[in-house]
């Protein structure tokens, strides 16, 4: 499954590859894209673990970037 998110109060492109590298690397991302311009997380996981793998992007995004918020 393949969802979008808009991002809330993402300051700046270094921030966003920051975001996008540590997203990557949590279990179950298929692959993660972070668009400081857009302000957008496009994000892929399998069907079944979507929510678990969200739920774990949204924690690892507020201890990053304490600021931003990803909105559902």
């Amino acid at each position: 499954m393949r969802k979008s998110f808009k991002l809330d109060e993402i300051d700046c492109a270094n921030c966003a590859q920051k975001l996008e590298d540590a997203i990557v690397k949590i279990e179950g991302v298929e692959s993660a894209r972070v668009n400081f311009m857009t302000q957008k997380l496009t994000l892929t996981a399998a069907d079944d673990v979507f929510d678990d793998v969200l739920e774990r992007v949204v924690r690892l995004t507020a201890d990053i970037e304490p600021d931003c918020e990803i909105l559902r």
